[in-house]
C-alpha cells in the first residue's frame, strides 16, 4: 500500500506584489484506495495544495514536507513526480495545438513507464477507455484540448488518468462546468480507474454534487489556508445544508 503524506505544509504563491502566503500548515495523509474530498470557499487554498504537490514553479513551499512512500517529493522535478506516480487533473487544462491526443497520451505513457507500449495493445486500451467516457473514435486525432468543450477537456483529463495509471491522482475541480450527464460520465470514469489501479484520490471541489458519483471516504474543509474540519461523507452533507458560513465567521 502506498502513502502520500503532507506535513505542516506552508506555501506562498507569486503575485505582482511579491510572494503571498496561502497554505499555513496543512497536514494530510492519503493511502492507496482512499478518496479524500477537499472542500472550501474560493481562495481557501485548495488549488494551491494541488499545484504544490505537482510542482508548479509559481508555488513556493516555505515549510513542511510532501512524502511519497517516504521519498521527498519536494526534491523531485515535475516530470519525476509524474514518473513516481503523481497525477494532476487541472481545473483549466491548456491547449496544445499541433499535438494529437493519441500522440500526447502515448508519449506520456512512454515517459512514465520507460518504454513505449505495444502499439496494438495501446490502441485497444485507448479505444476502450474512450468508449467508456463516451468519446468518439475521432477524438484521438484531435489536437490536445484545442476547441474542446469544457466537458471534453474534463473527460480528456480522466482519460489520461485511466491510461497513465498513477498511484495518486489530484483532481482539481473536475466537476467545474459539467452538465448532469457529463458529470455522471466523468464520475464513472474516475471510479473505474480507481477500481482498476487502487489509486488514492484527492478530489477538490466547491460543491457536493460530484460526491453523488464519486463517494469520498474522508472530507476535509479548507478555510484560510488550513484544514478547519475533517470527517466522513456526513460532513459533506452538512456543508450542503449549511454552507461555509460557520467557518468563515470563525476566521
Amino acid at each position: 500500500m502506498s502513502k502520500l503524506e503532507i506535513k505542516n505544509l506552508h506555501v506562498n504563491v507569486g503575485t505582482q506584489d511579491g510572494p503571498k502566503p496561502i497554505l499555513k500548515g496543512v497536514d494530510l495523509t492519503i493511502s492507496s484506495g482512499e478518496i479524500h474530498a477537499i472542500m472550501g470557499p474560493n481562495g481557501s487554498g485548495k488549488s494551491t495544495l494541488a499545484y504544490a504537490i505537482a510542482g508548479h514553479p509559481n508555488y513556493e513551499v516555505t515549510d513542511g514536507e510532501i512524502l511519497l512512500d517516504g521519498e521527498n517529493v519536494l526534491e523531485m522535478e515535475v516530470d519525476e513526480r509524474a514518473r513516481a506516480g503523481l497525477f494532476l487533473a487541472m481545473q483549466y487544462p491548456v491547449e496544445v495545438s499541433g499535438v494529437s491526443v493519441s500522440n500526447f497520451l502515448r508519449t506520456a505513457k512512454t515517459a512514465i513507464d520507460g518504454q513505449a507500449p505495444p502499439l496494438r495493445t495501446w490502441v485497444k486500451d485507448m479505444n476502450t477507455a474512450m468508449e467508456g467516457l463516451r468519446m468518439g473514435t475521432d477524438f484521438a486525432q484531435r489536437d490536445v484540448n484545442t476547441g474542446f468543450s469544457g466537458g471534453e477537456k474534463k473527460r480528456h483529463e480522466i482519460l489520461q488518468m485511466q491510461l497513465l495509471r498513477p498511484r495518486f491522482a489530484i483532481l482539481d475541480e473536475t466537476d467545474s462546468g459539467l452538465d448532469v450527464d457529463a458529470l455522471r460520465i466523468v464520475g464513472e470514469g474516475v471510479n473505474a480507474a480507481q477500481a482498476e489501479t487502487g489509486a488514492g484520490i484527492v478530489l477538490i471541489t466547491h460543491y457536493t454534487r460530484v460526491l453523488q458519483h464519486i463517494k469520498p471516504d474522508f472530507v476535509h474543509v479548507f478555510v484560510n489556508g488550513r484544514i478547519a474540519e475533517e470527517g466522513g461523507p456526513e460532513l459533506a452533507d452538512r456543508l450542503e445544508a449549511e454552507g461555509y458560513d460557520r467557518f468563515l465567521q470563525a476566521v
